[in-house]
């Protein structure tokens, strides 16, 4: 019987029919994404690899840290709508107003949901999470912790706040005359004392006792934390999960950070479930613990177990340190390259403290310059510049654009603050825009925090920490940045945006 490379001439032509019927199932399928997505043709695009779109300059982008900066780049290039392909059509977005709207009407009529994707990267850091859920899983979840995170519920920790603060301001002081001082590593400690004491019962003091568990440890909680949000990046453009089960660094690094949050948080959360079944036990706890969200949450919410709190507080973790210790960077380095601005901040704060000697809820409503300063800082580096998609879940028109159901839409952050349509002077730093009480001029879109019923949890505790550090700092010192306009220009992207050089400063502390 004749042979066909090695094999029976029967076999081989059918295998080679199979072969060809494959090719042309495939063909059939690629043509018929083609004809389903074709409204999108007319949406300029980035030059693309035939068969893998757009991946590698993604992935590439990521792993240099520049994701973000990619995607602003394509926007100068391509306009405030540009489209490109990871195996399916993306479309980004950065026009401010456009992203507000397109988000609110999205999620408000369910024409827009959380892409499957972006959801299995984010349950990906250590098990399912609220930002990685959507319909009534999310709602339950979303509902249990925003009582905490509301203004009412985030100012009775002003004094805890503040007492953290103060501290910083201690180690600024404790700084040797004349030496660099690199702030963003002393706000990521700010940061993540906070979140820790307020969601845990973590005493902001590190001397002071904490008989529920181990001490925060700073820099291996840091370390866990980074690894963790790296994964989430490499898995929402491409990585599969199951990767991490590879005998690679990168999982490696993985399980060891999973260990160190399990090892760190289980004294405190086994304590706050079985408080649920001992309620008197209550009382024998330190009274940090007993206000912390972790105590309020595992009493209020029994659908809470160990296995779905435990990645859930990582999460308040993780979103509760970077982002607002990094606009605390920029929003000093914005002050010492803009002395008009730098003095009008310190004058409103010296006001403050000559008219109440302490900052109080009633004094901090004086402060609203500051809080310019922090909005007009996001807005130019917008820390958390987009971390999750959504997908059309049918047809829609975003800005007169078709766009066919199955697309994803993403946002640029940083294309969106520079948009001179929603902020006159866009690279002018600025913070009087956010302040006019003229009712005819509405205020500027304020995004950073994201839109509609997703908007981010945590918005007034970083508005309350920022403020106050700004104004403690502000109060007890006056500085100049030691490489100029380079520790706003030379930056990082992971999944936040932050400082390379650390923002080091050089301080003067004032008199009086």
């Amino acid at each position: 019987m004749a042979q066909v490379l090695g094999m029976p001439f029967s076999t081989g032509l059918g295998l080679l029919v199979t072969g060809m019927g494959a090719v042309g199932v495939l063909g059939w399928q690629r043509w018929r994404r083609r004809q389903h997505f074709q409204a999108l043709r007319s949406l300029p695009s980035p030059p693309r690899h035939w068969l893998l779109g757009h991946i590698p300059p993604l992935l590439a982008a990521v792993k240099n840290r520049q994701l973000f900066q990619i995607l602003f780049d394509w926007s100068q290039e391509f306009g405030p709508r540009y489209l490109y392909w990871v195996g399916y059509p993306v479309v980004v977005l950065s026009q401010a107003k456009l992203i507000d709207s397109t988000i609110v009407q999205g999620t408000r009529d369910g024409s827009l949901v959380r892409t499957g994707q972006s959801q299995r990267a984010w349950n990906e850091l250590m098990g399912p999470i609220m930002i990685g859920k959507d319909g009534a899983e999310w709602q339950w979840r979303r509902k249990a912790w925003n009582p905490e995170f509301s203004s009412s519920g985030i100012n009775h920790y002003l004094a805890l706040v503040d007492q953290a603060c103060h501290q910083t301001v201690k180690q600024l002081q404790a700084a040797p005359p004349g030496e660099p001082v690199p702030v963003d590593p002393l706000f990521v400690e700010l940061t993540m004392r906070v979140i820790a004491a307020l969601v845990l019962g973590i005493p902001i003091d590190p001397a002071e006792p904490s008989p529920e568990g181990p001490p925060l440890e700073i820099e291996p909680t840091y370390n866990a934390m980074s690894v963790l949000t790296y994964r989430f990046l490499r898995v929402a453009v491409g990585e599969k999960p199951w990767q991490k089960y590879l005998p690679t660094q990168a999982a490696k690094d993985y399980w060891a950070a999973r260990r160190h949050f399990e090892t760190a948080l289980e004294s405190r959360l086994d304590l706050a479930l079985r408080l649920r079944d001992d309620p008197a036990a209550l009382a024998q706890t330190s009274p940090l613990f007993q206000q912390s969200m972790l105590v309020k949450i595992a009493a209020k919410e029994p659908r809470y177990t160990r296995a779905t709190l435990l990645p859930e507080i990582i999460e308040m973790l993780i979103a509760g340190t970077d982002t607002t210790a990094h606009t605390l960077s920029f929003a000093v380095g914005e002050l010492a390259l803009n002395p008009e601005v730098f003095e009008q901040a310190q004058a409103t704060v010296d006001r403050v403290f000559e008219q109440h000697s302490t900052l109080t809820l009633a004094s901090l409503k004086q402060l609203s310059y500051l809080q310019g300063v922090i909005k007009e800082t996001l807005r130019l580096y917008s820390v958390a510049s987009g971390t999750t998609s959504l997908q059309a879940t049918r047809d829609i028109v975003v800005d007169g654009q078709a766009i066919p159901a199955g697309t994803r839409l993403f946002w640029s952050m940083l294309g969106a603050g520079r948009d001179p349509d929603a902020y006159p002077q866009p690279d002018r730093f600025w913070p009087d825009r956010w302040l006019s009480d003229d009712r005819q001029s509405p205020a500027p879109p304020m995004i950073d925090f994201g839109s509609g019923p997703h908007r981010c949890l945590g918005e007034h505790l970083a508005m309350l920490e920022s403020t106050l550090m700004l104004a403690q700092m502000l109060r007890h010192f006056s500085w100049e940045l030691v490489n100029g306009r380079s520790s706003l220009e030379n930056l990082k992207q992971n999944l936040l945006i932050y400082p390379v050089d650390r923002m080091p400063i050089y301080l003067q502390p004032r008199q009086g």
